[in-house]
């Protein structure tokens, strides 16, 4: 088994808890690689060939992935283009490297991390989810492409589309360090007030999220505590969503949801996706559904 991580430390991290449930003789390896970097997703290739000995690979996933909405009218383009770069263009780079490793296979899946935002493009109302929602989008249409096309030019391959809403992870401290910025905690005081501009701020205020005239200090802890918020508050935790792709995978599903929120969006939309950015009617369509569910 190999893995990369744009975080050398979280890769470290995640290889000594993965080789210390792995069973005997299974080697696990990590390496550096920013997927959004085409040369550096083919020297990762060559290097776990290299350490595993190997002339093929059975599985890939491509679950890297960025947060940030990002406005395409307001965003500056190089965080915009940032977020698309790791979120697409990585998922892309990958199924270039690693196809000819699957085919050489027999058996190979490749599976490909979309989101929610695959499917319905917005957080909601004032919420513009444009980067990020786009780079989802491609990962959804190329993967369903790719049913036709590897069932006609490559049999020895199927690909499996992961759909999630959401799971309890640390993408947001982790989408910052991915933008060049540090973490939360290390953040000057600068980076911290650029990060929450004012009008955040006074919003977050106005919420009871943060104190009046929050300082640099109160922007850091509020970050922190939205991380830790998103990653403990989540119905689906890292582990079980690796759970259920996984049982997906060996079951031959091509499309995994995970979370209720996700089968519950993707009905929604899918019943009347006309009405998937008029918020009243969508919001009140998943009441009723929920209220169906539970009755």
């Amino acid at each position: 088994m190999a893995a990369c991580d744009l975080n050398p430390d979280t890769m470290a991290e995640t290889v000594a808890l993965a080789q210390a449930q792995a069973p005997p003789g299974v080697r696990v390896t990590g390496h550096a690689c920013d997927v959004a970097d085409e040369a550096q997703v083919l020297r990762f290739r060559d290097e776990l060939l290299a350490e595993h000995a190997s002339d093929h690979v059975d599985l890939v996933f491509s679950n890297a992935g960025a947060g940030g909405g990002e406005s395409f009218v307001t965003s500056p383009r190089d965080v915009w283009e940032r977020v698309l770069a790791i979120d697409w263009w990585g998922v892309y780079y990958c199924a270039r490297a690693f196809l000819p490793l699957l085919i050489a296979s027999g058996d190979g899946v490749l599976v490909n991390t979309s989101s929610v935002s695959g499917f319905w493009a917005s957080l909601g109302p004032g919420r513009p989810h444009s980067a990020y929602s786009t780079a989802k989008f491609a990962v959804r249409g190329f993967t369903e492409a790719l049913i036709e096309d590897l069932r006609t030019n490559a049999p020895q391959v199927r690909v499996a589309l992961v759909l999630p809403g959401h799971v309890g992870t640390n993408i947001l401290r982790n989408s910052l360090i991915a933008q060049g910025l540090p973490a939360p905690e290390r953040m000057s005081d600068a980076q911290a007030e650029e990060l929450v501009p004012p009008d955040v701020r006074e919003a977050l205020f106005k919420a009871g999220a943060l104190p009046e005239g929050a300082t640099p200090e109160d922007l850091r802890q509020f970050l922190v505590g939205a991380n830790a918020a998103f990653r403990d508050k989540a119905q689906v935790s890292a582990a079980q969503a690796a759970t259920i792709i996984l049982d997906g995978v060996r079951a031959g599903t091509w499309r995994i949801l995970i979370g209720e929120d996700a089968r519950m969006i993707d009905g929604a939309v899918r019943a009347k996706p006309e009405a998937a950015y008029d918020y009243a009617e969508l919001f009140a369509g998943l009441t009723g559904r929920g209220s169906k569910q539970t009755s």
